[in-house]
């Protein structure tokens, strides 16, 4: 059994597209809050407790489909066993960039994923990519490029683990597009609520800190909006495909800095302004070319949008 809901779904875009505008609004929030707890505790014990609710939220919806033990069973476990440990590495890696890098900086340099979801795709998928999509990614590449620009955003650590979660979120995508060749969207699901459960519960224990009780609210609201802004993903990816809904995933930049701007007082300059905005211009127009090409991407539950 699945929980892909493209096998049994009315297309209603005007509603999928509100209801991803509201899930980007409250991950959005999620980072905020994260943000705000992560100048405190340690990233591994936040993505730990982020993940005991999510993998909750998760196992229970895969249960509502099929027992947990025949969503389990895999003809690529192998496969799924990787793509559910790079998603949390990707995750812990995010949440070590919220440290230091403003948000608004932080989801322009996130944003290049889609870029490299082509570039990895030609390794793995056997895709073909033409000349006009590859300058697309340069161009991406160099609106990067502009935002960590000499004099741009500081070179630190959390520089570095925003690029290395947008290249390991990459290849979690293309992977993801590969087991669904074989699996359904109910076991990809369950491999990644049990595998983030029990590498984030690894690492995360040795990390552990006693929390403020308004620090402990603060987490439980974070518990809610990743379990929320999920829920709201997959009632969106009812109603229309993830290619008809994903350009609209470029709204979490101006919220981003928005939030940025209004909680932390952290303002984007405009020369990385340009840049996210080169980084955006060059996305779209990888999906444009794609659908053109009817390449056709199985809905994910769990696309787009980090835990």
């Amino acid at each position: 059994m699945s929980i892909s809901a493209a096998d049994h779904r009315t297309d209603n875009v005007g509603r999928a597209i509100f209801l991803t505008l509201i899930t980007i609004g409250v991950f959005g929030v999620q980072d905020a809050m994260s943000k705000t707890l992560m100048q405190t505790y340690s990233p591994f014990q936040i993505t730990m407790m982020r993940y005991w609710g999510f993998a909750i939220f998760a196992l229970v919806l895969v249960m509502r489909q099929a027992p947990l033990r025949q969503a389990l069973s895999s003809k690529v476990p192998l496969l799924q066993v990787i793509r559910g440990s790079l998603l949390i590495i990707e995750i812990w890696c995010f949440a070590r960039a919220l440290q230091t890098v403003p948000l608004g900086e932080l989801q322009a340099i996130s944003l290049v994923y889609p870029l490299l979801v082509t570039l990895f795709a030609i390794p793995i998928l056997g895709e073909k990519v033409g000349v006009f999509r590859f300058v697309a990614v340069a161009v991406g590449f160099a609106g990067a490029l502009i935002i960590v620009r000499p004099g741009g955003l500081p070179l630190d650590w959390g520089v570095f683990f925003a690029i290395l979660s947008s290249t390991l979120y990459s290849i979690y995508i293309v992977i993801t597009r590969k087991v669904s060749q074989y699996d359904s969207a109910t076991t990809s699901m369950a491999y990644n609520g049990l595998m983030g459960l029990l590498l984030s519960s690894a690492v995360g224990v040795f990390f552990w800190q006693n929390m403020a009780w308004g620090d402990v609210l603060i987490l439980c609201a974070i518990v809610v909006t990743t379990c929320l802004g999920h829920g709201l993903m997959v009632f969106a990816l009812s109603m229309a495909p993830a290619s008809t809904v994903q350009p609209f995933n470029y709204f979490s930049l101006p919220w981003a800095i928005v939030l940025s701007a209004v909680i932390f007082h952290e303002w984007i300059d405009p020369i990385s302004l340009v840049g996210a905005g080169v980084i955006v211009a060059a996305g779209l127009v990888v999906m444009a070319r794609e659908r053109m090409r009817k390449v056709e991407i199985k809905d994910d539950p769990l696309l787009p949008g980090r835990e």
